[in-house]
């Protein structure tokens, strides 16, 4: 009776072996369980009967990486950090870690991975003349806008500056808006031109009449 639970024993062991394969282990096509390979390689040959698996590094003839024990065949691809869309790599890919990218100036990141850093990068909005800038962009958050209250102005979207206030010897040539100042202008002397002969002719007359009086 003891045999057959010994021989029921064993053969579940090998089923279980062959179904679950432990921490350190990857099952292979063939459903064995083979050693995983270490970081900074993947898996050349799986293991047999008189030899362990036989692993390869990664980068030896494309940027490629693995950051963790595995039983795959291919290491993977190192992301490309590219600096005309506002990417620069901040530390280069290594057999065991992949390129962690950012932000160059005027850009902020707009996806992050986690082991790549900034994975898109978007360019910091533009206020337009009207706004002012509100919250300058940074490399993790875009630029935020805000318009002008009444009686400022802003020509090129950066701050508002308030209107220019006439002088008593000034009139308003030009009403302000939100994207352009107040026009002053010197007051008119015109009708000072006009007045002097008006009133030389006016005195002329009556300078007359005064004479034919007299007389």
């Amino acid at each position: 009776m003891r045999l057959p639970l010994v021989v029921f024993g064993y053969v579940a062991a090998l089923m279980a072996r062959a179904l679950c394969c432990g921490p350190n282990e990857y099952k292979t096509r063939d459903g064995e369980c083979c050693p995983m390979c270490a970081e900074g390689t993947v898996v050349r040959r799986d293991c047999t009967a008189l030899s362990g698996t036989r692993c390869r590094a990664c980068g030896e003839s494309e940027p490629t990486y693995m950051n963790e024990p595995n039983g795959l065949d291919k290491c993977f691809s190192c992301s490309s950090c590219a600096q005309g869309q506002g990417l620069f790599a901040k530390q280069q890919c290594t057999a065991t870690t992949n390129t962690v990218c950012d932000v160059i100036n005027g850009y902020f990141c707009e996806v992050v991975k986690d082991d790549a850093g900034c994975s898109l990068a978007k360019k910091h909005a533009t206020c337009l003349a009207g706004e002012m800038i509100q919250t300058p962009g940074t490399n993790r958050k875009d630029t935020v806008c805000a318009p002008c209250q009444p009686g400022y102005f802003s020509q090129h979207g950066v701050n508002c500056t308030a209107w220019t206030i006439c002088s008593e010897t000034q009139s308003k040539v030009q009403e302000g808006s939100t994207s352009s100042d107040v026009v002053c202008g010197s007051a008119s002397r015109s009708h000072y031109i006009i007045c002097i002969p008006a009133l030389v002719s006016s005195l002329t007359v009556v300078g007359l009449l005064i004479r034919g009086k007299i007389k």
